[in-house]
């Protein structure tokens, strides 16, 4: 197979070598010389190139300005404060735009407007009502007047108001218990993964509290949309585990041997990222809250600032200082396989039903996302009410 040379490597060869052309090499060169021949083929090169010209650059008009409008679906979260300022600036070389010279191609400017109506669709939501929200299910959009005050760089802080409303019971969704056996849970995590937040937000029943990482960009926005869809939402506050620094939860960590300024620093910028969260839960924190001191101060706050506290069952034996507390009985996808979470399911339906209600906690996983969803639509029938955990809190 080596002896397959490439023939136009090999006449190029012969030819530096001044080797005799191959036959059909001189007879080209013998029917150039012809006047006629020579003509046409000039045309003929002049032809290809225009067509190969024509081929590689595509739109006579792909050279000119052109701007590019990206569309979010309706709904979709605001992007996070600062987005503009991050852009890269324009080169210092580049070419001055003048906004004189731009024109809508083709049309003219004297043409008669274009009537009708454009639809844009978005994949996966071919039939979807242009608005946001389930009808007849939204909760008050957040801020809500006088419930907040000057936080952390001009963003708000939530406040008792002067009338003693607190932010724990604005935000809370309403719930009527209609005498069957309470079951709340809570999905964390969401903010992070858009697929994974909007799933939660938009499938799962809005009785389910959503719980949102301080991190997350465009918070605000997603907190809206849950709101929107029906949910009550949490904040989740970042609490040192046992394993820190391995398990690092992030550069606002309330530390379980910080001084009492520092946890209330850190909390205060947590509760400054966004509005319209009826209380906390921690994010990690087996350590934090274990320990007295710290969990007194972090308390402190809470109540301060009329929240409420649901844990995920690490803090149980924590005292909520008069503020609302509830612990979750049991994490539902601990193992993630979709037998071990529907085992799961059913013992919390076996503690409501012993103990009149209980409460469970997740993670926004693909594979909990579908299970409870499942779940919970048999749960009415099975002799169980779904509850938000606000309905499950208690003052101790």
């Amino acid at each position: 197979m080596f002896s397959k040379r490439n023939q136009t490597l090999a006449y190029a060869a012969a030819s530096a070598n001044g080797a005799a052309a191959p036959g059909v090499g001189g007879a080209v060169t013998e029917a150039l010389k012809n006047p006629m021949v020579s003509v046409g083929g000039a045309a003929g090169l002049f032809l290809l190139a225009a067509a190969m010209v024509v081929l590689v650059a595509g739109d006579p008009r792909a050279g000119t300005p052109h701007v590019l409008f990206p569309v979010s679906p309706p709904g979709s979260p605001p992007p996070p404060p600062g987005w503009r300022e991050a852009l890269a600036p324009d080169p210092t070389n580049g070419a001055p735009v003048n906004t004189s010279n731009l024109q809508l191609l083709p049309g003219q400017a004297d043409a008669a407007p274009i009537s009708g109506q454009a639809v844009i669709t978005f994949p996966g939501q071919a039939n979807a009502a242009p608005g946001a929200g389930r009808a007849g299910v939204a909760l008050t959009p957040s801020p809500i007047a006088g419930l907040t005050g000057p936080g952390p760089g001009g963003a708000l802080l939530p406040i008792v108001g002067t009338d003693g409303r607190t932010p724990a019971d604005a935000y809370a969704r309403p719930f009527q218990s209609n005498g069957k056996p309470k079951i709340a849970l809570v999905i964390g995590g969401l903010g992070l993964n858009a697929k994974a937040t909007r799933q939660a937000i938009e499938q799962l029943p809005p009785e389910v509290t959503l719980s949102f990482v301080p991190y997350a960009e465009g918070l605000q926005g997603w907190i809206d949309l849950a709101r929107a869809n029906g949910h009550e939402v949490l904040l989740e506050t970042p609490m040192e585990p046992n394993d820190y620094p391995d398990n690092d939860p992030g550069p606002f960590t309330l530390m379980a041997g910080a001084q009492p300024q520092e946890t209330l620093g850190k909390l205060e910028w947590v509760m400054s990222r966004a509005t319209g969260y009826f209380g906390l839960t921690n994010y990690l924190g087996s350590k934090f809250v274990t320990t007295n001191t710290a969990m007194t101060t972090f308390m402190l706050g809470v109540r301060q600032h009329g929240l409420a506290f649901v844990d995920d069952g690490s803090a149980v034996r924590v005292s909520g200082g008069g503020a609302p507390r509830a612990s979750a009985d049991k994490i539902i996808d601990d193992q993630l396989a979709g037998d071990s979470i529907d085992r799961q399911l059913l013992a919390l339906e076996a503690s409501a039903l012993q103990n009149g209600q209980a409460m469970g906690s997740g993670f926004a996983y693909p594979i909990t996302l579908d299970e409870v969803g499942k779940w919970a639509q048999a749960l009415p029938q099975r002799g169980y009410q779904l509850a938000p955990a606000s309905a499950l809190m208690m003052r101790r």
